[in-house]
């Protein structure tokens, strides 16, 4: 594939993607972006522990260096260009820090277009304790939930048209006019679209990752008691899918108690509901009890940000962007520009998005150090500012965090 303005590495080896699966070289080149704000800080920081740990492994990464929000205008003259959404689509694992939507931009989110053109499909977060972090529960370490949010659809469709405009003013007339549904003139109007093609490819994606992964549960969560024809849709779809293509290794609920008096056999998965707003306090009081999470867009990003909460906060949340044979990571905090180029951040959430990233390309062990290290590095009160000032300790800023995670490596 020709690039305009960047040159991909002369070493290295594509990543390619047959049959369902993957197929990962032992050096494969891997497109990354800084992005905005603190991206400048945290990626650097997280490269350097990802080398470190593949290196131990016997695997090398050969980064591909491109471009995407402020960057990307001072070079192109837009904030994504092609040759950024080329790199992924032609080398098919990607490495992204925050960006920031430009105000009066050409883009309602970066981010979200980025979902969207590469077909993105299931956001997945996986939220998770590491020993020393500070957390309001009193047993954080139960907390293992992995959420698979849909990209795609729901109100992040961005089908919407502001109070008085023409196109507001039609649809307003229409629903009065031909379905007697009256809504007030001044109202802006928004879509939400939820389809069973991309709720089953979701429902899909999370089952089988559990499966992958010997994940106990997938529990569909959702606002089906009061938004019956799309979010009680996700529910009932999601159980078709569920059974139509997975029935040899589910059971539901109803079956768990009927059948099994509660206990969930060897070699199945429960398939459960929950209604998402009883959810929420679940996952405070019951959060033993949930694994794997599979939701419509909007209760995605409600709950996977209320669940970092659980584990530390966005510093330590790290993120991924799914399809086909093809995943961004990215971590799930934003740019925080005030503190950009300052070495001060925080680079847990990009370090852990690394091994998310990691684990995707099947080097669960390389991923499995970095984690260690970072909590030996915590256990030795080495922590940025934001921990300081909830345990004290040793302050230093972002590189010197990372540098400390490395040298931890050594001994895990």
């Amino acid at each position: 594939m020709n690039f305009e303005k960047i040159t991909p590495p002369e070493n290295g080896e594509k990543i390619t993607y047959s049959d369902g699966k993957l197929i990962v070289p032992d050096s494969p080149v891997i497109p990354y972006f800084e992005g905005d704000g603190i991206g400048k800080d945290v990626v650097p920081a997280a490269k350097m522990v990802i080398d470190a740990a593949v290196e131990k492994i016997g695997k090398e990464i050969v980064w591909f260096k491109t471009y995407a929000g402020e960057d990307a205008h001072k070079i192109y003259g837009t904030y994504l260009p092609e040759d950024t959404l080329n790199a992924v689509r032609e080398y098919r694992v990607a490495f992204k820090g925050p960006l920031t939507t430009p105000v009066g931009g050409g883009f309602r989110s970066l981010n979200v277009t980025i979902r969207q053109v590469l077909d993105l499909y299931a956001n997945v977060r996986p939220v998770y304790y590491l020993n020393g972090f500070p957390s309001p529960l009193k047993s954080p370490e139960v907390v293992d939930l992995v959420i698979f949010r849909e990209n795609t659809e729901d109100v992040y469709a961005g089908i919407e048209w502001p109070r008085g405009s023409e196109e507001a003013n039609k649809i307003i007339k229409f629903l009065s006019d031909e379905l007697g549904v009256s809504i007030r003139s001044d109202s802006g109007i928004g879509i939400k679209p939820i389809s069973e093609f991309a709720t089953k490819r979701l429902v899909r994606l999370a089952i089988q990752y559990a499966i992958d992964n010997e994940r106990r549960s997938v529990t569909l969560v959702h606002k089906g008691n009061i938004m019956k024809y799309t979010e009680g849709a996700f529910r009932d779809w999601g159980y078709e899918v569920a059974k139509d293509e997975f029935g040899d290794r589910v059971i539901t609920e109803d079956e768990l108690w009927n059948n099994y008096n509660g206990e969930l056999p060897k070699g199945k998965i429960l398939i459960n509901d929950r209604i998402a707003d009883n959810m929420f306090q679940q996952l405070l009081t019951r959060t033993a009890e949930y694994d794997v999470l599979a939701m419509p867009n909007l209760n995605g990003d409600y709950m996977s940000d209320a669940a970092a909460a659980l584990v530390g906060g966005l510093g330590v949340a790290p993120g991924s962007n799914i399809g086909d044979g093809m995943g961004v990571f990215e971590p799930v905090h934003g740019s925080a520009p005030k503190y950009a180029g300052q070495n001060k951040v925080n680079p847990t959430a990009q370090i852990l998005t690394g091994v998310l990233m990691l684990e995707y390309l099947g080097w669960r062990r390389a991923g499995e150090m970095i984690k260690k290290a970072i909590e030996l590095t915590i256990a030795d009160r080495i922590v940025t500012y934001d921990l300081h000032r909830h345990m004290g300790g040793n302050l230093v800023g972002t590189r010197e965090f990372a540098q400390a995670v490395v040298e931890r490596l050594e001994s895990v």
